[in-house]
């Protein structure tokens, strides 16, 4: 298998990690895409092993991906503590 697998695959992962650094929910995304070539590299080259980071990578990312996409909630207004005058 050539060199370029490695380099190509290294290259999409980074790339989905800056644009999530950016906050950017398409970086999660990318990464999503990225654990499909994986998923290739494992089935051609028999290294069985990167199934199991397929599986887990792409949980995390699609978790990651969802929560970027939604919202966040209103915070609550804070609790007013009683005002205490001087005496």
């Amino acid at each position: 298998m050539s060199q370029l697998w490695s380099w190509a695959l290294t290259a999409v992962g980074v790339f989905g990690i800056w644009l999530a650094g950016r906050r950017s929910p398409w970086g999660w995304a990318v990464g999503i895409g990225a654990q499909a070539l994986w998923l290739a590299y494992a089935l051609a080259t028999r290294q069985w092993g990167f199934l199991v980071s397929v599986a887990a990578y792409t949980w995390v990312y699609t978790r990651n991906f969802r929560a970027w996409r939604t919202p966040a909630p209103e915070p609550r207004p804070a609790e007013s503590a009683p005002q205490e005058t001087p005496a």
